[in-house]
């Protein structure tokens, strides 16, 4: 039996896959690498691979990585030592994190691991939030067992353990601005001293801030990051 043309193309619209959001607007899915308290000795390269494809990678213990592209859709990235020749062969402990198809860009944020014998680190996804995450904005990670609290510009936070928020553009323009920070200790009343400094802001940049603890340290570290993404910094996949 022949079938109309028209029934013909229907027909193979509806079996093709729904397109992601990203797939429609013909955008890159990024992903920036930062290795937070890394010990010495860790390694400064590794290789991601998203599934299809295995790329060197920077891992950066004072600044953002640039900026890698990913895959739409949903993936599984896999850190190794090695560059993938034979997708079966990965072993199954080799650190790993899955980015869902929601996801469009996004922070790899690597820690130690040294129980792993395939790669000595840990993966943890962090959502970038283009959506609500926007320039001038601030994206507090808070990774201690402390609450944060003080003035960052001219905005508050308050930061409980294990927590993340985004904060409002801290200025108006391009200029210094004044950070007092101080934090909790769980079953202490007392207020105890962060950092008292100043930050430049930057209305076309967005910036990651991290709290985290060091070995060894009863008082909790902050890093801050500008993640300026020009589009001549994007990598091309092969």
């Amino acid at each position: 039996m022949h079938l109309p043309a028209q029934f013909c193309l229907l027909f193979l619209l509806l079996a093709m896959p729904p397109l992601t959001a990203q797939e429609r607007s013909g955008e890159q899915r990024t992903c920036r690498i930062i290795y937070l308290n890394a010990p010495s000795g860790a390694p400064e390269k590794l290789h991601l691979f998203d599934g299809k494809v295995s790329q060197e990678v920077e891992l950066p213990r004072m600044n953002l990585s640039a900026p890698y592209t990913l895959p739409p859709g949903r993936i599984r990235l896999r850190m190794l030592p090695e560059p993938v020749t034979d997708p079966k062969q990965i072993p199954k402990q080799a650190p790993n994190v899955t980015v869902p198809a929601t996801v469009r860009d996004c922070y790899l944020l690597v820690t130690t691991d040294r129980r792993n014998t395939v790669a000595p680190v840990h993966l943890q996804l962090i959502n970038a939030r283009a959506d609500r995450f926007g320039k001038g904005q601030i994206l507090w990670f808070n990774l201690s067992p402390h609450t944060l609290k003080g003035e960052v510009g001219n905005q508050k936070l308050w930061l409980p353990p294990q927590s993340q928020t985004i904060m409002k553009s801290p200025a108006s323009k391009r200029e210094r601005y004044a950070v007092d920070l101080s934090f909790f200790i769980a079953d202490d009343i007392r207020t105890h001293p962060l950092c008292e400094t100043f930050w430049l802001h930057d209305p076309k940049s967005r910036m990651v801030a991290f709290v985290f603890m060091e070995k060894n340290r009863r008082t909790p570290r902050v890093l801050s990051f500008a993640d300026l993404r020009p589009p001549s910094r994007e990598k091309p996949r092969r």
